[in-house]
């Protein structure tokens, strides 16, 4: 893979360091990740994950469609694709320009290009979430300091967790005659087993098998469920050892912020 910048040799990298002046312009929030826009072929590309947990750079379907990019610029690879294009990193100032060979893949993203680690080593990036900045070495020696905008990152943070999520809507029912209230859960896509189960229980722990497992297999999978039965978690109070901090979700809130009711 060819890159475009190339890099003097007579000019040391400079340091990248973060420090509190860096804090100035951030607006508190709760471990948002970082969103820029890029210049790709031409054309400037918003919400840009900068994405240090992703092994591949990813340009999604849509973003390809969008940039009129040619479909010769694509090659099959174990049933994926990949796309090339010159992406440029810039702080208003300076720029850098490389190469990047993006998978391009067909699925639903709030975001239209992840830059994982494959583009941000080769740039020499470091980036920040407290900071909301990233960081790299310009071709003259100097450091481009390129800001995430906090309010596209929030926004399409929050619809990226709903596309992951179901949507579950409570619905009150009118009292009946017996004076008893009902609560209707819907679920947009609720798992239900594929065929016919039956239920059976050992010490009082219920559990259900699919009835068309021949009797030979039901008894084996009895066997081994009897023979490991406390290494099944059957309730909540089965797992008391569990850091509450890995089950419990925060709300991010103002605490300046008062509640309305």
């Amino acid at each position: 893979m060819v890159v475009e910048a190339r890099e003097p040799d007579q000019s040391p990298e400079p340091d990248l360091y973060f420090t509190k002046a860096d804090l100035q312009d951030v607006v508190p929030h709760d471990n948002d990740p970082v969103v820029i826009s890029v210049v790709t072929v031409g054309r400037r590309v918003h919400r840009v994950l900068i994405d240090q947990g992703s092994s591949t750079d990813v340009m999604f379907w849509s973003t390809f469609n969008k940039l009129q990019l040619l479909l010769d610029q694509l090659r099959p690879y174990d049933d994926c694709l990949y796309g090339f294009a010159g992406d440029q990193l810039t702080d208003g100032t300076t720029s850098r320009t490389t190469n990047i060979r993006y998978l391009v893949v067909n699925a639903s993203s709030a975001y239209n290009i992840l830059l994982g680690r494959p583009a941000l080593k080769r740039l020499g990036v470091v980036a920040s979430t407290r900071h909301m900045k990233m960081k790299l070495p310009s071709l003259e020696g100097g450091v481009i300091t390129i800001k995430s905008d906090q309010k596209v990152t929030k926004k399409f943070y929050e619809n990226s967790l709903k596309t992951k999520r179901g949507v579950c809507a409570i619905i009150a029912q009118p009292q009946e005659a017996g004076g008893v209230t009902r609560a209707e859960i819907s679920r947009e896509r609720r798992l239900e087993p594929a065929g016919e189960v039956q239920e059976r229980e050992i010490r009082g722990k219920k559990f259900k098998l699919d009835k068309s497992l021949s009797q030979e297999m039901q008894n084996q999978i009895v066997e081994v469920i009897a023979r490991h039965l406390n290494a099944f978690a059957w309730s909540a109070s089965d797992m008391p050892v569990f850091d509450p901090d890995f089950l419990c979700h925060r709300l991010t809130m103002n605490p300046k912020v008062r509640p309305t009711l």
